[in-house]
């Protein structure tokens, strides 16, 4: 099973793009503005032109002040734009064929192209329908074929650059927001490891000082019993304790004593560097350390022929605990959790499967994200499997998920034989 996290710097880029595009618009509004001022002192004394430029530039104004927003409550952005490019190209077309295509009329081509920057993926054949009308109005009736062309490119030309210019601006406030997540993710991973390790050291002070009581109770209890036996006149009440309940209480002394010493492997100090370690062994360690989460179900194990291997035995004893601890809570009492160990040429598989609920394929998808769980709240935090994910990660390996409602889920580790040096 892959996942994948979404870049959060989408909705950042987009607004500072959607910023840009509105400043490109301010400046083009401007533009357009200066361009009729103009060709109105040009033009000043011909009272028959002048009034018409002024009348178009003010409608053309009015329009795209106050009809534009109104419209946009009505239509989409494209429709809008749309709109708007046809109406201004209707007036670019009258007032050229009033001034003869003076060539000040030709700089708000490329003002009229600035404004649409940035809105909709078919901007650009909207823009090439834009030219073509203006151009074959304006070669049709007179103007000058070298002006028209030198135009037009201009204004492809800068509403290209431009849009590149914004496109990289994206990209590089996309990778910005992508360091400040990553750096963020770190941070909350170094806490989550100091907050782990201080677990580790409370963990193992707490080994160690059960561990100092139970050797003299494992050393007073096996003499009493080898004290009785060695009782010649012993009565028949204590041959009980002789036979059944002193070696039954030994037997359990053993087992409090074997977790004890797993508890301390477990979360001992020292530097976590890659070491040669029996993995069945492990997997056993992690069998013991998870058997009170398993005790309301059938365990079985099958540990094929692993042999040793090399890597960091306690990160994945705390894997192997991990997913085990969570079969048991997602199996019923009678169920069956089953843990499975086989090699694969330079691969070491441990598969553990269980009979409980299974998981929907939108958990599945989310499985391994940072602080997701299905767990009611104050049960779990959802970092579980995520540190797990990064373990197996780290050690070169990954780890498949099949899982169905109602039919259970097998969780399976791959890992290499060997581990790689560098830590992920």
């Amino acid at each position: 099973m892959k996942h994948e996290l979404l870049a959060p710097g989408g909705a950042t880029a987009l607004a500072d793009s959607e910023q840009a595009r509105r400043a490109v618009q301010r400046v083009a509004g401007m533009g357009a503005c200066a361009v009729n001022v103009s060709l109105a002192c040009a033009f000043w004394g011909q009272w028959r032109v002048v009034p018409i430029i002024v009348s178009v530039g003010l409608v053309l104004t009015l329009f795209n002040t106050l009809a534009v927003d109104w419209l946009s409550r009505r239509l989409s952005s494209l429709g809008v734009d749309a709109v708007r490019m046809g109406a201004n190209a209707i007036g670019v077309c009258i007032v050229g064929i009033a001034t003869q295509w003076h060539v000040l009329l030709w700089v708000f081509v490329p003002y009229n192209m600035f404004w649409s920057f940035g809105v909709g993926r078919w901007i650009r054949l909207r823009m090439v329908l834009y030219l073509g009308v203006v151009n074959t109005v304006a070669l049709l009736t007179g103007a000058s074929f070298s002006i028209a062309l030198a135009f037009s490119l201009i204004g492809a030309i800068g509403y290209v650059v431009s849009e590149r210019r914004v496109e990289m601006l994206r990209g590089a406030m996309v990778q910005l927001e992508n360091a400040h997540h990553e750096m963020r993710r770190m941070h909350e991973r170094a806490l989550k490891q100091e907050h782990l390790s201080s677990l580790g050291l409370l963990a193992a002070g707490v080994a160690h000082e059960i561990n100092n009581p139970m050797s003299f109770v494992t050393s007073n209890v096996g003499s009493l019993l080898r004290d009785l036996k060695e009782e010649k006149a012993l009565p028949e009440v204590m041959r009980e304790y002789v036979d059944d309940v002193l070696p039954a209480t030994l037997d359990g002394i053993r087992r409090v004593n074997s977790i004890v010493a797993d508890l301390r492997r477990f979360s001992g100090g020292g530097v976590d560097r890659n070491m040669d370690y029996d993995f069945n062994a492990e997997v056993e360690m992690g069998l013991r350390l998870a058997q009170v989460q398993l005790g309301h179900v059938q365990v079985e194990k099958e540990l094929g022929e692993v042999g040793r291997v090399v890597g960091h035995p306690r990160q994945i004893v705390q894997v192997l605990v991990n997913l085990m601890v969570n079969a048991g809570q997602a199996t019923a009492p009678g169920g069956r959790v089953r843990i499975t160990t086989r090699r694969e040429g330079e691969q070491v598989l441990v598969a553990v499967r269980d009979t409980g609920a299974g998981m929907s394929e939108e958990t599945k998808r989310r499985l391994f994200e940072p602080f997701f769980t299905t767990k009611p709240p104050g049960e779990g935090v959802g970092l579980g499997l995520s540190v797990a994910y990064g373990i197996v990660r780290a050690h070169g390996g990954h780890i498949d998920v099949e899982s169905e409602l109602g039919k259970g889920t097998v969780f399976t580790l791959a890992l290499p034989r060997v581990a790689p040096v560098a830590r992920v």
